[in-house]
C-alpha cells in the first residue's frame, strides 16, 4: 500500500514508554485475554470526539468494555437492506454473540456532531454539506432539532446532546435482537451525558424522563 506511511515518531516512543510501564499483573492479563477470549459485561456507544475518554469514565481496564464510537454517539434504527452498517453491526456482535448485559448510550457537553446536526436544520452559516457522509449522518438527529429551534443556542445544543441518548435508545429497540434481550431480562439499556469541562456524569432516569448527575 504505497499511500501508508510509518507511524510518527512521538507515537513510537508513547507506545514503547506505555509498554515498558506495563506491571507483571497488567502483562498476565492481557495474556489471559488472548488465551481465553474477551467477555465484556457491558457495551458502550460513544461519540468520536477525542476529549471522551469513555475507559476512563469507569475506571476500567483491557477486556471490560465493548467499545463503538461514531459521530455524536448516534445509533440509526434497524435497516436490513443487505448494506454495510458499522454502528448496526457492532451492536449485534456485542448483543449476539458476547452477550453484554449493559448497553451504554454516552452523549458528551461541547458535541461538534450535535452543533453541526443543529446548524443543518436551522440554516447557519458554515454548517456541515448536508449531502456529505457527515450530513446523511447526521439525519438520525435532524427531527429532534425543530422542537428546539426557539431556544438560546446554548441551550438547544445541550438539550440535543441529551437527545441524541434517547434517540439512540428508542432506534435500539428496532432490533429484534436487542428488544428480544431486552424483554427476556439478558440486556439493560442505559443512557448518560457526559460534561467533559467537569468531567461529571449524567444519567438518564426513564421514571422521570430527565437527567440526574450522579
Amino acid at each position: 500500500m504505497k499511500f501508508a506511511k510509518p507511524l510518527p515518531q512521538f507515537l513510537i516512543a508513547r507506545h514503547r514508554e506505555r509498554r515498558a510501564s506495563r506491571s507483571p499483573e497488567q502483562r498476565a492479563r492481557l495474556q489471559e485475554l488472548a488465551t481465553h477470549g474477551q467477555t465484556p459485561r457491558a457495551m458502550v456507544i460513544a461519540c468520536c470526539d477525542s476529549r471522551v475518554m469513555v475507559t476512563d469514565v469507569f475506571g476500567s481496564e483491557a477486556g471490560e468494555f465493548f467499545v463503538h464510537r461514531n459521530i455524536a454517539n448516534l445509533v440509526p434504527p434497524c435497516t436490513p437492506d443487505g448494506r454495510q452498517h458499522g454502528t448496526s453491526a457492532t451492536i449485534e456482535y456485542a448483543v449476539t454473540v458476547l452477550k453484554v448485559r449493559h448497553l451504554i448510550v454516552m452523549a458528551h457537553s461541547q458535541c461538534g456532531g450535535v452543533a453541526g446536526c443543529f446548524d443543518i436544520e436551522t440554516g447557519q452559516p458554515g454548517a456541515p454539506n448536508a449531502d456529505s457522509f457527515v450530513g446523511h449522518w447526521l439525519e438520525v438527529l435532524a427531527p429532534s432539532v425543530q422542537p428546539l429551534r426557539e431556544l438560546p443556542r446554548d441551550q438547544a445544543l445541550r438539550a440535543l446532546e441529551q437527545q441524541t441518548v434517547l434517540v439512540s435508545l428508542g432506534n435500539l429497540m428496532t432490533f429484534p435482537f436487542v428488544s428480544e434481550a431486552v424483554m427476556d431480562g439478558r440486556l439493560q439499556l442505559h443512557g448518560t451525558w457526559k460534561d467533559i469541562g467537569e468531567g461529571d456524569l449524567e444519567v438518564y432516569d426513564p421514571g422521570t424522563r430527565a437527567f440526574y448527575r450522579l
